[in-house]
Formats: structure tokens, C-alpha cells, sequence
């Protein structure tokens, strides 16, 4: 094994408590590592860099368990990373997060009567400002308590002024090189946030809604349209029908009547309407949708705004001031006095696009934004994974996001938003349109005013790899940490956030990638699956876990769930397993200390240690090459598991427990045992460190007198291996537990002590009888020995004297019970399977069901006869 780097270790102080208590230990802890410097990167450093940095959590957030179990799983590499001798910068940082931030600031305001425009622009930015310093940030705090191990002091926020002039800079380069522009088209538009969103940002579910079937025009002119958004109609231009359409050729070119209105419209051909669809005729509405918007591009109908940035309809006549629904209601009851409406379908479930923010319903609205040309953008994104120079984990998530960026539409980058980077366009009194950036002094004079919309939050946080290391200056954190080696994120913002930066990065950085892997995980879900919600009543608070059972509980929990790319149930039970876990790693530790475990001096000749020794440290190098591998695999739930069974099964429930007759009978085996668990409690400490870093901290200082396994080596594998010790071990277990089991079969109690006699001549188990014994209650023979039971294992044969152990009339008694219902079930089931007539009618899950029960009943059988015939004879 490696030696430990960073310390001197001096004589470890052997004392701990008798019980770990998280709360008393995590939070000193925690600012101890920060004190020291511990998290802080240096990029004068020789060392290699590993860089991550953070998805930022908005200002507006707190900690959830996604939060956590992302956090968890990034803070693993990085500590890794640490140990291995990288200088390791995981950048911390928060998103300044337009909408949600300015919606609660105005509801702040409307608790006190006012609106945003009572204030003024720049009054309300500097009071959502006040609200960031007040209240923003409140994940930064929690992090801590989760043991993030950040560089606080590369901290940074989407509005600071290095990342402001990094968005100034690129905006100003991407509209240099043509890449922005400004367009009226239909946009996807929230009438409560009052702004424009991206496709992304809308999210589709079914609502129950009507479908009516509207007649358009008089006597042979006549066409039916079906609708789902009646109140559109008064911003009809058109009735489209497909040009081979033989129902309405002869209708192609003429004008008919839009109902409720004084205006006709054309009928026009196009291959867009789909003739076996409905009636085949669609009405063509351009500013409000977008596939109606493309048909009067090519038509050069007109297009009429029917509906205000609240959704009010604004067309003179008696719908006038009615909400989009009111209207919808009041026009088809207009319709049906009339004789218009053919056919009503309600309730009609239907697909509609909701704000992902507030969850009101979207309205496509034609309107004049800034976008940004994706195309030769969304290329390079696609072609960096292509060609290898950025792998996605699990490489089954690469179709998910090429079918995102080869199919990706120009990007709506302007929001209707006073909290944002604000777009950095001047316009003229005359017309003149100037985009400054960020070393330019803004148009002066009379009549020039900059553009009052701000950017898509997406915007800025696209930048977020290199903004945050300084660009556009060419800082030596750039330099150093540029690119950044994981993005480790959730497979749920493939389309928000990863494709972005994607973009982005090899555009600024020419050619450059901004991460090299990108490591998509599932969501995390309660216990059943279920996405958690707080209409569904469980969200959880991971705060609320680790005040009762601790942080290293909770980040265990959602380590040993994270395969990658798969989402991620959790429970509180398994919370307290997890626990449980810490606290038999502190306890068994406590053990060894207690019995001379030590890490000094260099590790005895494997010639001078016992089968067991070698044995565990065998398994210990293949279980640190083991978790190395999953870590480089991003499997964290495998390596977790990994070393929990280590941990647990091999280490304390088998290696501390053969140990302690060597440690009773002194001697130079003692102290070569001793030595041995030192390093095998060392190097399990220093594996499971980046997961549960505040209890496996204070056990290994305390364990080898170091400064901190924070700063120890990650643990190397030596190459030793001993697969004859293993053997030899594996056979002893199965003594062990072959001989455990038919105890309790016999009803023993774990502590009762049996009289037995072992023959262990010629075989490797011979040296073991002392351990033997002890974990198996066995007493030595006696002079009134009589065996009652007589058990061959593994070559070897462990003969027992259970007379006056346990009532063998009462025990057969019991077991004869047993048999009996045993035998009762398996001839129901035989009765029933053997019926032609029961299984011609029953479900497949029925007969399956009664297989299991019959197959179970012979294994009831089989183990209770073997009991039986084990018993001591009368």
C-alpha cells in the first residue's frame, strides 16, 4: 500500500467515544477542511488538473435530494481526484434564474400593493439584488452541511461582473458573425410570467378540453374546421386544404365568411394540411400558431394579434376584455345560435404546453425576439461527441441527445424580464440598430435607447464552464482548469443546459470542448418510484435526514442507488442502513484500536503472517483495483456496494472476529495481525472517504495520528494476491457457516456453548481450531462426551454432543408439525396442478403462484427431514 502523503504520522490517539454522533462531529469538521485549505486550487500547481464544475442551483433554491444525491456523487470524484494527487477544483457557483427570481420579488411587492412598475426598472433590480443578499443562496449554506467540498473562493454567480462581461462578449461575437438576429415569429408566450420561454421550458400534458367543428362560409362555399381554441377563430386569415384535395378544388382561391366577424377570408392549397385528417380543412390562424404562421409565410396572408400579453382578447366587437377561456366559451355559444357549430367532443383530452415555472397554460403569440441561428452551432455540438472528443456515460443516453441537437430549432435567447443580463442593443432615433460589447461605449444623444428585454436565463449559464474560470480574459484558471473533465448532471437537462455549453464552448474556446465526459444520472423518486412532488405529499427534505441520522447516512443512501443514467429510489430505511453502516465502521474501529491496531512501521513479510492475514489482504487489493474501475466507470452504486460487503462482511464480521483469538494468545502473531488490520482499516477508510467523508476523517486520524484523509493518498493496488489463502479462508467460512446454520436448526441459542469434538488432521483448517471454537460456541470434548450429531464439511468433521442442549422430544414434536403442514401444502398444490379443468381456466400468475408454493413446500420438506434426522436419538 501506499504510504499516507501530507502528514507525518505520529502516535494515533486510541481514544474515541463509544457511540459516533454526527451532529457533534460534521459541522466542526466541515469548516476545519475549509480552514485549511483543503478545497481551495491552485493553478501555479504542477500537479494535473481535474476540474467539475457545479450545475448551478438557483438563487432561488434550496436543497432537495437532488440536489444532494448529484453533490454527492461529484464530491466522490473530486475528494479521488485530491487523494490521487490532482489538484482537483470543484467551482461553486449560483444562477441568477430570471423568472423565478423576479416572480418572487413581485409577489413580495404585491403583498405590498405594488407592482414592478410602480417602481421603476431600476428601483425593482436593485430591490431583487436586496432579495439576493437577503435570502439568495440559501443552498450555499446547505452544501455545507452535505460536506461539499468546494473552492469557496472561486464562488461565483451568473450577474457578477465577470460573468456579465463574458455574456456582453459573446453576445457581441455571435452578432458579429451573424449568428444572433431579431425576428417576429411565434414564440411559446407564459401570460402569467408575461414573457417569452423556449420550446424546452414548455411542458406537455393531457387536459381535458372541447373539440368543436365549426362551418365556415354559406351554402355550396362552405367548409367545417375542428378546433380545440375557438377563441382564435377572430384571428383567422385563411381555410388551408391540401391541393389534391378533390372536395375543394373548387373551392381554392375563393373568399368565404369567418363567421362572428365582418371579414372574408381565401381559401388556399397547401401540402402542409393533411387530407385524411379530420374534415381535411384547417383553419389558418398565423399570429397565434406556429404551424399556421409557416402556411401565411407562404401564402403572404396577414397576420392579426386577437389577444393581449395576458391573454385578453383585444379585437373590437362583443368579445372584447374576455379572458382567452372566456371567450372560447362565449364565441362557440355564439357559433351554436347561429347554426355554425356541426359537432361538439367534450370532454376531448388533448396534448397542451404548460410553463414549466408557474404551469399556466402557453399561448403561441407572434412576436418580435432575438434569436440565435443554431445550425452550424448545434453541428459542432453533435460532431465533438461524433468524433470521440466528448463521451457521453451511459453511451446509451448519445441518441437522446443527438435526436435534441440535429434537430434543433433557432433558439429564442430574449425575455420580457427586468432581472437578467440585459441584451446589449442600442436603437437610433433613425432607425439605426448598434450591439456594443463589453469594452464599447454605448450610442449617445437624443432618441437612443437600449433594448428593454433581457437574456434567456439558459443564455448565461451556457457559458458557465469558462466564464467561471475567467474568460474572456485568458486567466491562469482558464489556462490550468480549461477544459473541465466531467459534467456530471441529470439526463433530464440534456435539452436546458448540456446542449447549450456544448455550443457554446467550442464556439468561444474555438474548436476547444468544455467538458470531456459527460456523466448523465437518473432523478431521484421515493421509495415506490414515484416522482417526487409536493402535490403527491413526499417530498423529502435531505435536511431533515441528516439531522436524525447524519450526512454520511444520507450520501451512503444515494451513492449505493446511482447507476448510471437510471433513477434513483430511496427510502428511509435505507437511510438508517446506512447509518447503521457508519456506526459499524466506527464501532469496529473502536475494537481495533482497543486491541492494538496500529499503522506504524512497515508491514510484516507475508511469510510471517497467518492464512487470515494474507487472506484479507488479498481481497483488500482486489477490492481497491474493484472500486477503481467503477469509479472510472462512473458506477457509484457498484462501488459502494463493493465496499460495504468488504467493509462489513470481510472486514469486521470475518477478519475482526478471526482475529481476536490471535490477539488473546499474544506473541508475534498478535503484533503481525495488529499490523495487518491497521492497513486494512487505513486503506478501507481512505476508499470510503469521498462518500462518507466526516466519519471515515476522524476514524483515520484518529487511527493513524495523519493530518487528514482528505489530503491522505488514495489507496494503490500492490499486486499482492494469495488465491491459496483465499481458498483456505473460503473453506473456513463455509465450516463456520454450515455448522452456524444447523445450530439454529436446532433451535440453539448464538451464545449457548455445545461440547464438540473437531477432526481437522490433514486438512488446511487445521491451524484454524481455536477460531473455530470460539465463533462457533464449541467447547472442548470432555471426558463424558457423546456425539449426537455428526456433521462432515469441507473434509473436515465437526462432531457435536447436543444432550442436554436442547428437549429432543420437544424439538421433534415441533419439527413433526412442521413437516406435516409442509406436506398438507405440497399435496393442495399437486391437487390443484394436477386438475386439467383449474388450470384450462386460471390466469398464468395463478398457476405460477401455486408452482412457487410446491417447489417451496419440497424445499420445506427436504430441510425439515434433514433436521429431523440430525436429532439425537431418544
Amino acid at each position: 500500500m501506499t504510504e499516507n502523503a501530507h502528514q507525518q504520522p505520529s502516535a494515533p490517539d486510541t481514544e474515541l467515544p463509544t457511540q459516533y454522533a454526527p451532529a457533534d462531529v460534521e459541522g466542526p469538521l466541515y469548516e476545519r477542511w475549509v480552514e485549511r485549505g483543503y478545497f481551495a486550487a491552485d493553478a501555479k500547481s504542477d500537479k494535473p488538473a481535474y476540474t467539475i464544475v457545479i450545475p448551478p442551483p438557483n438563487v432561488t433554491g434550496s436543497l432537495h435530494l437532488g440536489h444532494a444525491f448529484q453533490h454527492t456523487l461529484m464530491d466522490a470524484l473530486t475528494r479521488r481526484k485530491r487523494m490521487q494527487g490532482y489538484e482537483s477544483l470543484w467551482l461553486p457557483g449560483m444562477d441568477h434564474a430570471g423568472i423565478a427570481t423576479q416572480n418572487k420579488v413581485e409577489q413580495q411587492l404585491a403583498e405590498e400593493g405594488k407592482s414592478r412598475h410602480d417602481l421603476g426598472r431600476e428601483e425593482f433590480v436593485e430591490r431583487v439584488w436586496r432579495w439576493k443578499e437577503e435570502y439568495g443562496g440559501k443552498i450555499l449554506g446547505q452544501m455545507r452541511r452535505l460536506g461539499d467540498g468546494v473552492d469557496w473562493d472561486r464562488e461565483r454567480f451568473t450577474m457578477d461582473e465577470g460573468l456579465s462581461k463574458a455574456v456582453q462578449t459573446i453576445f457581441k461575437r455571435l452578432y458579429d458573425d451573424e449568428l444572433i438576429y431579431r425576428a417576429e415569429r411565434i414564440i411559446n408566450w407564459c401570460p402569467r410570467c408575461l414573457t417569452a420561454i423556449s420550446d424546452i421550458e414548455v411542458e406537455y400534458q393531457e387536459d381535458d378540453g372541447e373539440l368543436v367543428s365549426i362551418k365556415y362560409g354559406e351554402g355550396d362555399e362552405t367548409l367545417v374546421v375542428a378546433t380545440t381554441r375557438a377563441e382564435t377563430m377572430l384571428g383567422d386569415t385563411a381555410v388551408a386544404v391540401h391541393p389534391d384535395d378533390e372536395r375543394y378544388r373548387h373551392l381554392i382561391g375563393k373568399l368565404i365568411k369567418l363567421p362572428l366577424t365582418d371579414r372574408s377570408i381565401p381559401v388556399v392549397a397547401d401540402t402542409h394540411v393533411d387530407p385524411e385528417f379530420g374534415t381535411g380543412a384547417v383553419k389558418v390562424t398565423p399570429a397565434h400558431d406556429p404551424n399556421d404562421f409557416a402556411i401565411g409565410q407562404r401564402h403572404g396572408l396577414e397576420s392579426i394579434t386577437v389577444m393581449d400579453e395576458r391573454a385578453v382578447i383585444t379585437t373590437h366587437g362583443p368579445f372584447q376584455g374576455l379572458d382567452r377561456f372566456e371567450a372560447r366559451s362565449a364565441i362557440v355559444a355564439a357559433l351554436r345560435s347561429q347554426g355554425r357549430i356541426v359537432a361538439e367532443k367534450r370532454p376531448y383530452a388533448h396534448s397542451v404546453g404548460h410553463c414549466s415555472r408557474c404551469k399556466t397554460t402557453i399561448e403561441p403569440r407572434l412576436s418580435m425576439q432575438w434569436w440565435v441561428k443554431v445550425g452550424p452551432l448545434a453541428q459542432a455540438a453533435g460532431d465533438a461527441v461524433r468524433d470521440g472528443r466528448v463521451k457521453i456515460h451511459p453511451e446509451d443516453m448519445s441518441k437522446r441527445y443527438f435526436d435534441w441537437v440535429d434537430n434543433m430549432h433557432d433558439w429564442c435567447i430574449s425575455r420580457q424580464l427586468w432581472w437578467g443580463h440585459r441584451i446589449p442593443v442600442w436603437y437610433g432615433p433613425e432607425g439605426e440598430v448598434v450591439c456594443v460589447g463589453p469594452d464599447e461605449q454605448p450610442p449617445s444623444g437624443e432618441g437612443w435607447t437600449q433594448d428593454t428585454d433581457v437574456l434567456d436565463t439558459w443564455f448565461s449559464s451556457g457559458l458557465w464552464p469558462f466564464s467561471t474560470l475567467g474568460w474572456p480574459e485568458q486567466t491562469a484558471d482558464l489556462k490550468k482548469f480549461y477544459p473541465t473533465d466531467v459534467l456530471l448532471t441529470g439526463h433530464d437537462i440534456i435539452f436546458f443546459w448540456v446542449a447549450r455549453m456544448m455550443m457554446f464552448g467550442l464556439y468561444a474556446m474555438d474548436g476547444e470542448v468544455p467538458f470531456r465526459t459527460i456523466a448523465l444520472t437518473g432523478l431521484v423518486r421515493d421509495e415506490r418510484g414515484k416522482k417526487m412532488s409536493k402535490s403527491f405529499g413526499n417530498v423529502v427534505d435531505p435536511l431533515d435526514w441528516m439531522d436524525k441520522y447524519g450526512s454520511d447516512a444520507v450520501r451512503f443512501t444515494l451513492a449505493r442507488g446511482a447507476n448510471p443514467g437510471t433513477d434513483v429510489p430511496i427510502g428511509e430505511d435505507w437511510v438508517q442502513a446506512s447509518r447503521n453502516f457508519a456506526n459499524k465502521i466506527w464501532n469496529a474501529t473502536r475494537f481495533a484500536l482497543m486491541n492494538g491496531a496500529t499503522v506504524q512501521g512497515p508491514l510484516p513479510d507475508a511469510s510471517e503472517m497467518s492464512a487470515t492475514d494474507r487472506w484479507i489482504l488479498s481481497r483488500l487489493n482486489e477490492t481497491v483495483a474493484e472500486v477503481d474501475a467503477f469509479y472510472d466507470d462512473f458506477q457509484f452504486a457498484k462501488l459502494s456496494d463493493a465496499l460495504y460487503h468488504f467493509a462489513w462482511d470481510e472486514v469486521f464480521d470475518w477478519y475482526v472476529e478471526l482475529s481476536k483469538t490471535t490477539f488473546q494468545a499474544g506473541g508475534r502473531g498478535a503484533e503481525v495481525s495488529q499490523r495487518v488490520l491497521g492497513e486494512v482499516l487505513d486503506v478501507t477508510l481512505r476508499l470510503l472517504h469521498p462518500v462518507v467523508p466526516f466519519v471515515t476523517d476522524t476514524l483515520w486520524t484518529t487511527l493513524t495520528g495523519g493530518e487528514s484523509v482528505v489530503v491522505a493518498d488514495w489507496p494503490a493496488d500492490s499486486g499482492f494476491r494469495d488465491i491459496a489463502a483465499e481458498k483456505e479462508i473460503e473453506t473456513l467460512q463455509s465450516v463456520i457457516t454450515e455448522v452456524r446454520r444447523f445450530r439454529a436448526d436446532q433451535g440453539l441459542q448464538p451464545g449457548q456453548r455445545v461440547p464438540a469434538r473437531l477432526t481437522l488432521d490433514g486438512t488446511a483448517l487445521a491451524p484454524h481450531e481455536a477460531a473455530i471454537r470460539q465463533l462457533l460456541r464449541l467447547q472442548p470434548e470432555g471426558d463424558s462426551f457423546a456425539a449426537t450429531a455428526t456433521l462432515p464439511v469441507a473434509g473436515a468433521t465437526v462432531a457435536l454432543d447436543l444432550s442436554g442442549t436442547i428437549d429432543v422430544a420437544a424439538e421433534r414434536k415441533r419439527l413433526a408439525k412442521d413437516l406435516a403442514a409442509a406436506e398438507k401444502e405440497k399435496a393442495q398444490a399437486n391437487a390443484k396442478l394436477g386438475n386439467e379443468a383449474f388450470l384450462a381456466k386460471a390466469p398464468d400468475n395463478v398457476v405460477d403462484k401455486i408452482r412457487t408454493r410446491l417447489a417451496k413446500a419440497d424445499e420445506d420438506i427436504a430441510r425439515i427431514t434433514a433436521q429431523l434426522d440430525r436429532l439425537p436419538q431418544a
